[in-house]
């Protein structure tokens, strides 16, 4: 006879968005290794099936670390004064471009603290243009924007863009942002996303204090209401220079789960977001390298599909730390990709080079779109 998390597995397997949000949250909280296990190769099989075998690559871009936010998780956020601030030149990012092309990558993540104005649009804008003639896919995090702005980018060439939500209750985010940091205006941005037409990406962190494992599984639901194409999250990693990170305490109640166990929880939350939207793009993100060394390839073994490795010049690298214990600081760009590919043979995966790795599930709404009378 099948054990309870068994069925669960088994349903969410058969097709997409077949649990509640409490079954979910019954899936995030298993600890059993052999329960484990069965989670994550189910997500893995589900993965193969929707996505195929392969991992998509974008190059990441880190273009500058000024930002006018102030959340209080943030290694760049605005009133942290031991951060050095840059700002990388057009001829940098578009040097940087044609580096992600030279290395067999089809697609690249331009990443920035959060600006909003009209000169920092047209930089963007100016930049994308530029590259245009690598015929890149080109993923923007630059936070939020005007819906003018975000149109503007897309005619320009961008296609996808993510914004994560963090998370998806808003007492919660009340709690990690500042108050000028408007939860709402969050979630409008993501539908001018959608209404401008990109792939839209979105993500939360996990293991925050005071976090449950109900929140985790809301916002696995919400990233279906809103029909994300993309899905971008790790586990939470203090940084001593933000307000949270400076009396973080571990493994104690009320505060943040040891290494371990924030781990498990981010694989957990890619292994169950696989089992209920199936074919979104999950990228395994840095932040699990951080706490385990072989922690994207675990990401990946549990069912994401994307990785996002880094190409910004090592210079600059040490200015860019959202969190502390940001792996390959010092690593250049050629041999990240030696790396990975080493890393990847380990769990029977390869990187797609040349391939964009556009989301399926977008795809299909798009396809969908298009035959609806």
């Amino acid at each position: 006879m099948s054990s309870p998390s068994e069925t669960l597995i088994e349903r969410a397997s058969a097709a997409p968005r077949a649990l509640d949000a409490g079954e979910m949250a019954q899936l995030l909280s298993l600890t059993d290794p052999a329960d484990l296990a069965r989670l994550y190769a189910a997500a893995r099989a589900v993965k193969l099936r929707e996505c195929g075998k392969g991992v998509a690559v974008r190059g990441l871009v880190e273009a500058g670390n000024v930002c006018a936010k102030d959340c209080l998780y943030c290694g760049i956020r605005k009133s942290n004064r031991n951060v050095r601030r840059y700002s990388l030149e057009a001829d940098e990012i578009a040097a940087a471009a044609a580096e992600v092309r030279d290395l067999g990558y089809a697609s690249l993540v331009i990443q920035s603290g959060e600006i909003e104005g009209e000169a920092h649009t047209r930089f963007i804008e100016e930049v994308l243009r530029r590259i245009a003639p690598l015929d890149l896919g080109v993923t923007l995090s630059l936070g939020e924007q005007s819906e003018e702005t975000y149109a503007r980018w897309r005619a320009a060439g961008a296609t996808r863009y993510l914004l994560r939500i963090e998370t998806s209750n808003p007492e919660l985010y009340a709690r990690i942002h500042p108050a000028e940091c408007d939860f709402k205006r969050r979630i409008e941005c993501l539908a001018a996303l959608r209404r401008t037409g990109y792939q839209v990406g979105t993500g939360v962190m996990c293991a925050l204090p005071g976090q449950t494992a109900e929140d985790l599984a809301r916002d696995i639901a919400f990233f279906g209401e809103i029909d994300a194409d993309m899905i971008g999250m790790g586990p939470y990693i203090p940084h001593r220079d933000t307000p949270m990170g400076e009396h973080a305490r571990f493994g104690e109640k009320g505060g943040i789960p040891d290494a371990e166990e924030r781990l498990s929880l981010g694989l957990k939350m890619i292994a169950v977001t696989r089992l209920y939207l199936h074919d979104v793009n999950i990228a395994a993100a840095t932040a699990l390298q951080a706490l385990a060394h072989d922690g994207r390839e675990r990401g990946v073994a549990a069912g994401a599909n994307v990785l996002m490795p880094n190409v910004t010049d090592v210079k600059r690298r040490r200015d860019y730390q959202l969190y502390a214990g940001k792996p390959c600081l010092d690593e250049a760009a050629s041999m990240c990709r030696k790396c990975l590919d080493r890393r990847l043979a380990s769990v029977g995966e390869e990187l797609l080079y040349g391939q964009r790795g556009d989301s399926r599930h977008f795809a299909a709404r798009a396809r969908s779109d298009r035959t609806d009378p």
